[in-house]
């Protein structure tokens, strides 16, 4: 019995150059498949979970060859795109809070922690600096009493959970990120600040002495025959028993999950490098990373090192269900960044923005992800519900654990959750989920 995908879209569809990548030294020429070649493991996608679905199959499989493949340079996807908090505590951005109920939420803090502390040990590994993976923790800022007191009422539910979190005033604030503009914020410890493109990158890099990785080699076709799955590209092929898809919302473009995917664009601004008199005009902390109080508000983050001393701001949502944004839909999303921006740094009203970027993240309507065995010897990590550093390097590991026969309770917990529910028909969903998501920026009010 045969079974043949034809994969529809390989474009990545992000808009706008990273800032990010941008930032970090241009990489050597990407490896691209020119031939047909075997292996024992093919993982398609090299974002957060595909990188550790590998190391975990080296891991675990030390002697069998893995392939890795990625359409475009690792690096310049989602994974390279987002405002770089791996975050440990619950964090679900459909509430107006992150909280959800507390015995779930301390069962998804331990599954996020099982993959920082993967990633710890990757990136002490591979020699990261402190800039590329800081375990520095991260604030809650509040910009308007109403934000003050969803942070209060958050330190309630982390009590519930058994958590640790410490409160900062306004001059706490300034004190660390320069800006008289917060009210209070709410630092917990256990969060890693990434450069999320010099994570993944150097990551590959890392696992490239036991993984064979293509980079600008889109899987346009995959035929499972005769119990071997062959993975066709534009120039050459892979023949493996075992593929493990960690293409996130892409995952529909491999015929899976149709009309059950929730895709969502965020976009993000980053200043140009900070002169020296703007570094002390400035003041506070070298680098720092505060995400809003209301999950609709506006993530910061100063950064130093690679780049000089720079500053990001992320906020608006869209959702888009062909996965495709533009460079117009980049200019109308940001608009907003550059008061934002002044707003909580007029002493920096002179500095403007260097990179302008969009990048995607996949929800599902019931915030459940895609796991597991999709088809024989084809398993999945995908959907990752907003949080994709954490809950992708989690789904990465565990799809290397399950499809490796290894069993485990996280494992278990995956496996018995409900399918995404079906989404209503294209132009209501997009419609709706649009009015949503503005209403609910519209309500952040300043915290935006």
């Amino acid at each position: 019995m045969s079974l043949k995908i034809q994969v529809k879209n390989t474009r990545h569809g992000n808009p706008g150059v990273s800032g990010w990548y941008a930032i970090l030294p241009e990489p050597d020429p990407p490896n691209v498949l020119q031939d047909d070649i075997t292996a024992d493991w093919l993982v398609i996608g090299g974002g957060f979970a595909g990188l550790s679905a590998a190391r975990r199959l080296c891991q675990l499989r030390e002697n069998e060859s893995i392939v890795l493949l990625d359409s475009i340079r690792i690096g310049e996807g989602s994974s390279g795109r987002n405002s770089g908090f791996m975050i440990d505590l619950p964090h679900d951005i459909s509430t107006d809070s992150y909280a959800g109920a507390v015995e779930q939420d301390v069962l998804q803090t331990r599954k996020n922690r099982y993959a920082i502390a993967f990633a710890a040990k990757a990136a002490e590994e591979f020699g990261f600096p402190q800039e590329v993976f800081n375990p520095c923790g991260k604030i809650n800022a509040a910009a308007t009493e109403k934000g003050d007191q969803h942070n209060r009422e958050y330190i309630e539910h982390l009590k519930a959970m058994g958590e640790e979190s410490t409160w900062l005033d306004a001059a706490e604030m300034k004190r660390i990120t320069g800006s008289e503009y917060y009210l209070s914020g709410l630092l917990t410890p256990k969060t890693v600040t990434i450069q999320a493109a010099a994570y993944t990158r150097g990551f590959a890099r890392g696992i490239s002495r036991n993984v064979n990785i293509y980079e600008k080699t889109p899987v346009v076709a995959l035929e499972h025959t005769n119990g071997v799955w062959h993975a066709r590209t534009p120039n050459g092929s892979v023949k493996a028993s075992k593929v493990i898809l960690s293409v996130n919302g892409h995952l529909q473009s491999f015929g899976f999950m149709q009309r059950r995917l929730m895709h969502i664009f965020l976009y993000a601004s980053m200043t140009r490098a900070l002169s020296s008199a703007e570094v002390r005009k400035l003041g506070g902390e070298p680098s720092w990373g505060v995400a809003p109080a209301n999950p609709f508000g506006s993530s910061v983050r100063k950064i130093s090192g690679v780049g000089g001393h720079r500053v990001l701001m992320r906020n608006k949502f869209h959702f888009n269900s062909s996965m495709e944004a533009t460079e117009r839909d980049v200019q109308r999303a940001v608009r907003g960044h550059d008061r934002s921006f002044q707003r909580r740094f007029p002493m920096l009203k002179d500095v403007e923005m260097e990179y302008r970027w969009g990048g995607r993240l996949c929800l599902s309507w019931n915030n459940v992800p895609v796991f597991g065995e999709i088809e024989e010897s084809l398993f999945a990590a995908c959907c990752q519900n907003g949080l994709g550093v954490s809950k992708g390097t989690l789904a990465g590991i565990l799809a290397a654990e399950y499809a490796s026969g290894v069993r485990n309770s996280y494992i278990e917990d995956y496996l018995n959750e409900a399918q995404p529910t079906r989404l209503p028909p294209k132009p209501f969903v997009n419609i709706g989920a649009n009015a949503y998501l503005n209403w609910q920026e519209w309500c952040a009010g300043l915290e935006k």
